[in-house]
């Protein structure tokens, strides 16, 4: 079996699923080959370095190749995970440099928290310059490639936006996609704070990525929103927010569920409307002191705290070189898991799939009738049961309200639709009339200066040649 990681130089999501390959005993074998891929040659060296120590540390027997050719890391593969954050090496050491850029040039352009800040759409760095061309041009590049190299793989999207991409490369591959969150975990916050034991939870979540929602929530065979509705009573005056991250029971959350009649889950909190985001004092009021993890403190620091957990990885692995008696489950046990998974859904989809261990994930697969009220052919996150024979989504019921599939569903869909119409058209214009329609916009000439200064950016020629057809 050949796994393959493109993006694998972000090294700590690639030494993740790396750890949970070799923890798992069907997979943890000499015949699963797991190759890294990446075009920055420092830490995919870094990458390697530690992926090998790692599973050596695990006791498995998997096997670690590099490369930095694309179609060699493809050809042959089983899975395809892309977890690439693509940028220019030229100008950024990363891709959130190129994020932080722009959207320092649309602040002073009248765009609080850049043009990609957009209601239902909140989420830092998620889209780039409402159409995220680079994220969609390098998933449709991998695609294409599998098609020729690897056609029975799995793509799996794991890279944002993770929404746009799936349906994009839907449209335009055969090739069999799909896409991974991690975003459901929430639901586990708050069985914690309504002190609930999750084996005894029945429950279930449906919606789009990062727009996902606790449709059927029961606790031991009787409905367990009053629970909830007895938490906000009682406890929610009280609540503070631990972390920029702590967000799932916080004022946000609960009136999103107030207004829409069901409770948000994990990013969807997240991704409200401006009525929670208008500037950072807005954002404290409902996410606590913090003013989550989306605004113009937090979110430097966490750039920056990325940066350096890269550094210091890299010069583990500098180190792991000279001492190959370092061990990385004692330097760096916050990554380097031993005797516990990291929670990602990867590795059990991987194991379903090649393995028939049948299991329960909530993946962005095709509606195909499974949500009332939505195309066939859209993508949507669902809850599905995975095994040899593929993906099996389950009957979600009860059916998202109304208000949900009306007020926050199909807007944000349609969000999708202009983001890759702008994509595949290719008309700037389309670029311009996202923004016209955005409340911060006051005048034309706004549109047309922000969006003028953007693409004149160096490390935008690529995005500027696009849209000057």
């Amino acid at each position: 079996m050949k796994i393959t990681i493109i993006g694998a130089g972000s090294v700590r999501f690639a030494q993740q699923i790396i750890g949970d390959i070799a923890q798992t005993e069907e997979l943890s074998k000499s015949d699963t080959h797991i190759c890294l891929m990446d075009i920055n040659e420092e830490r995919l060296n870094a990458s390697y370095v530690l992926a090998k120590k790692y599973v050596h540390e695990l006791g498995s027997p998997v096997k670690i190749v590099k490369t930095a050719q694309m179609d060699e890391a493809i050809e042959g593969a089983d899975f395809v995970i892309n977890t690439a954050f693509p940028y220019d090496p030229r100008h950024h050491e990363d891709g959130f440099r190129r994020w932080d850029a722009v959207t320092e040039i649309a602040e002073k352009h009248g765009y609080y928290r850049g043009i990609d800040s957009q209601k239902l759409s909140m989420v830092s760095t998620y889209t780039y310059v409402l159409s995220s061309y680079p994220d969609i041009k390098l998933a449709i590049d991998i695609a294409k490639k599998m098609e020729r190299l690897a056609p029975s793989a799995y793509l799996m999207q794991t890279a944002n936006p993770v929404f746009e991409i799936t349906q994009a490369v839907r449209r335009t591959t055969k090739v069999n996609i799909v896409g991974f969150c991690h975003g459901v975990a929430g639901v586990y916050e708050v069985f914690e704070r309504l002190k609930l034991e999750p084996e005894k939870v029945d429950w279930q979540v449906a919606g789009v990525n990062h727009g996902i929602w606790l449709n059927r929530f029961r606790y031991e065979g009787k409905d367990a929103y009053p629970l909830l509705d007895e938490w906000i009573e009682k406890e929610l005056p009280h609540w503070k927010a631990k972390s920029p991250w702590d967000i799932q029971m916080s004022p946000c959350a609960m009136d999103m569920y107030r207004f829409y009649g069901m409770l948000p889950i994990g990013d969807t909190v997240r991704n409200g409307t401006w009525k929670y985001h208008y500037n950072l004092e807005t954002k404290r009021r409902w996410f606590g002191e913090f003013g989550g993890i989306d605004n113009e403190v937090e979110r430097p620091k966490l750039h920056e705290l990325l940066r350096n957990a890269r550094k210091r990885l890299i010069e583990l692995a500098r180190q792991v070189e000279l001492d190959p008696s370092v061990k990385l489950t004692e330097a760096f046990a916050e990554i380097f898991r031993k005797g516990r998974m990291s929670g990602e859904q990867h590795v059990p989809f991987i194991n379903a799939i090649s393995n028939n261990k049948k299991v329960r994930l909530f993946l962005n697969v095709e509606n195909q009738g499974t949500l009332k009220d939505f195309p066939d052919d859209l993508v949507m996150e669902l809850p599905v049961w995975v095994d040899k024979e593929g993906i099996h989504r389950e009957k979600v019921e009860p059916d998202l309200t109304e208000r949900i599939k009306k007020f926050y569903l199909w807007p944000r869909i349609l969000r999708m639709e202009w983001n890759l119409e702008a994509f595949f058209s290719r008309d700037r214009k389309v670029l311009e009339e996202i923004l016209i329609r955005d409340p911060r916009t006051r005048s034309y000439e706004q549109v047309v200066a922000v969006i003028d200064e953007i693409l004149s950016l160096p490390f935008n020629e690529e995005l500027r040649k696009h849209y000057s057809v």
